[in-house]
């Protein structure tokens, strides 16, 4: 068995090609047990928590295990996770991989491939809601998915937004990274929206939204919570990431249904689906489309599995 750093994770899992390997996995029959997520301390949702996310396909059996400390104070992480790559085949262990940097690229990856397929394909400006660790990945992922030219990012924050879109800025000349001092106004402007925080409410509204948008959900965990309202949900044409995941978990989806603003069928597909070509895509270049990822193992699987791979050529750590 082999074991792979974050530096490899980032070496191999390149944009666009790493959209290329998650298509093809989403695309290829798996199985993916519910998740586990147990809480630590009492409290529920929110505090600290141990999770674990298991799938596998043909070739291998991905399980990647990670801790949830949302109080953690630098240089200390949110999440520290491992991914353990077995063979489908024997049940032999194959890799240990970092999974915080999978999970990184996996989710701006993730991300990325929804817009790819449900984006105009001229979509050029985006709103960023986001100022963490994961706003780089998502700005390099859609920009390979799209011929973006523009980043509008926004922050409570917005000194942080400020310092954060320059340093960017800096790391990608061709790209112009601005900040943004409201939502709104960014929204009327916006090709794409992806918004990845922990607001326990909406920051995007449905009326802000200008036809055409593709708007993508993913911070929020909490079937009470959400990160835009229900009038845009309503409006939208939704897709999800994982169908048994974001019924459980994901607000956004979950209110407007309890509030009779949405029956089931709204939801089109998951990622799967798509990939597959047994749900339908963009109809128009007017359509509003959403979609709603809450994070899934399957992804987690493609990129242990690229990393693998990729090892098996250049080399990992023997344990």
């Amino acid at each position: 068995m082999k074991i792979f750093t974050a530096d490899q994770v980032h070496d191999t899992l390149r944009y666009p090609d790493f959209l290329d390997v998650l298509e093809t996995t989403f695309g290829e029959d798996f199985t993916m047990p519910p998740r586990q997520v147990m809480p630590l301390v009492p409290g529920g949702p929110g505090h600290d928590a141990f999770a674990m996310l298991p799938a596998w396909n043909d070739e291998v059996i991905a399980l990647k295990a990670f801790t949830y400390y949302p109080d953690n104070a630098p240089p200390d992480l949110t999440v520290y996770a491992q991914i353990l790559l077995f063979d489908r085949r024997n049940g032999a262990p194959l890799a240990l991989v970092d999974g915080t940097s999978v999970t990184y690229r996996r989710t701006a990856g993730v991300s990325a491939l929804a817009s790819r397929l449900l984006s105009r394909t001229d979509s050029e400006e985006m709103l960023l809601i986001n100022t963490g660790k994961l706003a780089p990945f998502l700005i390099d992922a859609h920009a390979s998915a799209r011929p973006l030219k523009r980043v509008r990012l926004w922050a409570r924050d917005f000194e942080k937004a400020e310092r954060v879109a320059e340093a960017l800025g800096r790391e990608r000349p061709g790209l112009e990274i601005l900040a943004v001092p409201g939502i709104e106004a960014a929204c009327a402007t916006a090709d794409l929206i992806v918004c990845a925080t922990h607001s326990p409410e909406p920051l995007v509204r449905g009326k802000w939204v200008r036809p055409g948008t593709h708007t993508d959900f993913l911070g929020n965990h909490h079937p009470d919570q959400r990160e835009c309202d229900g009038e845009l949900v309503e409006r939208a044409r939704v897709w999800v990431d994982s169908e048994a995941n974001c019924l459980k978990e994901a607000g956004e989806i979950l209110v407007p249904l309890a509030e009779g603003r949405i029956g089931r069928d709204h939801v089109l597909g998951d990622l799967s689906a798509i990939c597959r070509g047994a749900a339908p895509r963009r109809g128009s270049s007017e359509e509003v489309t959403l979609f709603k990822s809450v994070g899934c193992a399957l992804g987690d699987l493609a990129g242990a599995r690229a990393v693998w791979e990729a090892g098996d050529r250049s080399g990992g750590r023997a344990m």
